[in-house]
């Protein structure tokens, strides 16, 4: 693929990926490097698990790109030392 299909998928999916994770987006050159890291990381993910991964402009990559995105900045933004279930539970026992 060339840059500037790598571009147009990565802003396309990066801004999707931004808005249903915190709603609101992060800024243009930002949604573009999300969406950029997103389809490698969901490409190698979908290629882990057996699917096929970015393969151009289509919506197949573009899934797969917002998909990758998506788990990106899930991970990016969870809380460093993880998620308390229970706090008030663990200071009982």
């Amino acid at each position: 693929m060339s840059l500037f299909v790598w571009i147009v998928l990565g802003l396309i999916s990066g801004f999707i990926a931004s808005h249903l994770i915190n709603r609101r987006g992060e800024g243009m050159v930002l949604d573009v490097l999300l969406g950029i890291v997103g389809a490698i990381l969901g490409g190698w993910l979908f290629h882990y698990f057996g699917h096929e991964g970015v393969n151009g402009l289509n919506i197949h990559s573009f899934f797969v790109a917002t998909v990758g995105a998506v788990v990106f900045l899930a991970a990016y933004q969870a809380p460093p030392d993880g998620v308390k279930i229970l706090p008030a539970l663990a200071t009982t026992l």
